[in-house]
């Protein structure tokens, strides 16, 4: 392999091609559409689509393809040649500012909510210049945005520029309160950290519950989990260390910061920790980069599972979002900084996220909800489905010290909380929760919720718009007091008023504890275990003004998204609930009943001859009455799905394949585990958990 600097960015149209490439007018009009977004002026676009093209070329590419995030939950392509009629029968290759800007896929046949019938299906992809173009097989991917012919947003990424450019507009009228009159720019900055499991290709290919669903429907607990606390961090074996070298190199040909790699807690389980960037260049990466895991581990034999709960009873796989501010001038707005007036402005920021935390703890549940994500969601280390906060205890004090005016202890002083007496905080200065769905980790809040196969387009841009909203407030009330000397004490006034309001999304301690669930209860914290519990509360009237307010939905868009989760879930559980009748009459339930009948046939030749084999006879039975039930668990299920195709409303119908279709799926999958347990592994037809997890 080159050297890491040889290789990083090779095939990214970055900052350092550009001004290469481009003419230096060309390039400065370029960053303004970048960082302004102005737009291109034809003559500019002409020349930037141009000098792409050439160096695409050169890498090798021969077509391009608008790269865009519709609501499928994976990311779209169309790819389209350079090649156009030159004279007498040859070709030229061109490519133009029109087709660099500008795409027009079929926005009938991708998931609208009814925005879109089938015979309405003009939809127009728009070139995202603030994320790099990039080369890969063969052609040339142009980061897009997607809307309707008639406007509305179809996809995940344009919400959350919006909520960016929202973020950034609030936030720098927010900072000048505090004397910061240079900030002319607030991005909002993510890494994603990626776990995932890898397993032998051999092994999925013969379970069909795993090729069709992403998770195991069935699957007897092994001898050994991750008991022993012996994968995490443990030594990698060179068939996965092998693929995350190569997994590496791809990532940062690609310009993506792949930092870390190591065993998660379960078996067969990893990570990818990338560095942070811009909220909507890291959600491109994210995106590219589970594409990336997917492909390189079948170049090594492997399966790269994106699932949140692809087993039962070992960890789930999430993607901490680890979210934060930061300036244009290099501030990162979650750091508390080494001055009074910095940590004024920390403090202050951090109660505007206590506050909208709490406000909109909807929002930030129903970011992160799936069907998958509510296998994963307080079981195995993740983090429970109650939104709360963690913020440690040395922080905690200095609120209680602001709300009580009372006096703030560190091992070397006290302080009184006379604000500007207020000291500095350490960034280490308290230890982790695992537990919390919300942490504050030093100089960012890590989002624990999101799952693994998540977009972390919405997420960030929920938060984004609940952020924006608390800091629009907060300057409303702090602004007429700018230049008094009495501004300091409207600021501690107003956290005082803040924290008394809100302290209650502020815990802790274990959030996997039963006492949390009833804390939290008498907190009067909302509680949504299941998806179908919290996405109807995304059309809130509160939700849907804060979301209108800056322009992130209209309320036409945010009943289709309402509608699209809801379908996109029922449809999950009924791919589910099929796969598990087919396997169940194809698979286990012959190879069970074969192996009753050898079974009877033994005992009844051993007692033709006088002998009687009493563990035969009690295996017999046992397999003979668990096979009854489990015949009738199948007739139900299959039942179940027919009534729940028959609902035409989506709430009610997602409501029922939770209630109804699911719970007789954890019937039939015990029912099925027990078989297991009692058959001899060569009658089982499908690879086990120990034959999974333990085969790589």
């Amino acid at each position: 392999m080159s050297s890491i600097p040889e290789i990083f960015g090779c095939n990214v149209f970055n900052e350092t091609v550009m001004k290469n490439k481009l003419p230096k007018n060309i390039y400065k009009n370029l960053r303004r559409t970048m960082e302004k977004g102005e737009p291109l002026d034809t003559e500019t676009a002409d020349v930037v689509a141009n000098a792409i093209k050439d160096w695409a070329l050169e890498h090798g590419a021969t077509h391009y393809t608008h790269w865009f995030q519709p609501m499928t939950g994976s990311t779209a392509e169309k790819h389209d040649s350079f090649i156009s009629p030159g004279p007498n029968g040859t070709a030229l290759m061109e490519f133009s500012g029109k087709a660099l800007i500008k795409g027009e896929p079929d926005a009938s046949s991708f998931p609208s909510g009814g925005l879109r019938q089938t015979s309405s299906a003009r939809g127009y992809t728009a070139w995202d210049p603030t994320s790099y173009c990039f080369v890969k097989e063969g052609s040339l991917y142009i980061p897009t945005v997607f809307v309707s012919y008639t406007g509305e947003t179809l996809d995940k990424k344009t919400p959350l520029l919006r909520s960016m450019d929202a973020l950034s507009k609030t936030a720098v009228r927010f900072l000048k309160l505090f004397g910061n009159e240079n900030v002319t720019r607030v991005t909002s900055t993510v890494g994603a950290e990626q776990e995932y499991f890898l397993i032998d290709k051999n092994k999925f290919d013969r379970r069909e519950d795993l090729v069709l669903t992403g998770r195991t429907l069935f699957g007897a607990k092994p001898p050994k989990g991750q008991d022993l606390d012996d994968q995490y961090f443990a030594n990698l074996k060179p068939r996965i260390a092998a693929y995350m070298a190569e997994l590496d190199e791809e990532l940062w040909k690609l310009g993506i910061y792949s930092k870390t790699k190591h065993n998660e807690v379960a078996p067969a389980q990893h990570e990818m920790a990338p560095i942070f960037t811009t909220s909507n260049l890291g959600t491109d990466q994210n995106e590219l980069a589970m594409e990336i895991m997917e492909k390189v581990a079948l170049r090594h034999g492997l399966v790269c599972l994106l699932h949140e709960k692809p087993f039962e009873g070992v960890n789930g796989s999430g993607k901490h979002n680890n979210w934060s501010m930061s300036t244009n001038d290099g501030q990162n707005l979650l750091d508390p900084g080494d001055t009074p007036m910095e940590n004024l402005q920390f403090l202050t920021i951090l109660c505007a996220l206590i506050k909208g935390v709490d406000e909109y703890a909807d929002l930030m549940r129903l970011s992160a909800a799936s069907a998958g994500n509510d296998h994963r969601l307080g079981a195995d280390e993740a983090p429970p489905a109650i939104i709360s906060m963690f913020l440690g205890e040395e922080l905690d004090a200095v609120l209680k010290a602001i709300e009580e005016d009372g006096v703030y202890k560190t091992k070397a002083k006290a302080f009184e909380i006379g604000v500007n007496a207020l000291p500095s905080f350490p960034k280490d200065s308290t230890d982790r929760n695992r537990t919390s769905p919300f942490a504050f980790t030093g100089n960012r809040f890590e989002f624990r919720m999101v799952g693994s196969s998540d977009n972390i387009a919405c997420p960030n841009t929920l938060l984004n718009t609940i952020v924006s909203e608390e800091l629009d407030q907060f300057t409303e009330i702090l602004e007429p007091h700018k230049n008094s000397e009495h501004f300091e004490d409207e600021v501690k006034k107003l956290l005082k008023d803040v924290l008394k309001k809100h302290r209650r999304i502020i815990f802790n301690g274990d959030g996997y504890s039963p006492e949390w669930v009833k804390e939290a209860e008498r907190r009067g914290l909302p509680n949504y275990p299941s998806t179908v519990d919290c996405m109807p509360h995304y059309t809130d009237e509160k939700n849907l003004r804060i979301l209108r307010k800056f322009g992130i939905y209209n309320r036409e868009e945010l009943t289709a998204r309402t509608e699209i989760h809801l379908e996109k879930y029922s449809k999950t559980r009924r791919i589910e609930a099929r796969t598990m009748v087919e396997m169940a009459r194809k698979q286990l339930l012959p190879a069970s009943l074969e192996y009753l009948d050898k079974l009877c046939t033994a005992i009844a030749c051993k007692k033709s001859v006088g002998i009687v084999s009493k563990a035969e006879e009690q295996i017999a039975a046992k397999l003979n009455d668990l096979c009854d039930s489990f015949y009738d668990s199948i007739e139900r299920l299959e039942k179940q799905v027919a009534a729940a195709c028959e609902i035409k409303e989506v709430q009610k119908q997602a409501e029922f394949y939770h209630d109804y279709v699911l719970a007789e799926m954890d019937i039939m999958r015990s029912i099925a585990d027990e078989i297991e347990l009692n058959m001899p592994l060569s009658y089982w037809p499908i690879p086990t958990y120990s034959e999974i997890i333990y085969n790589v």
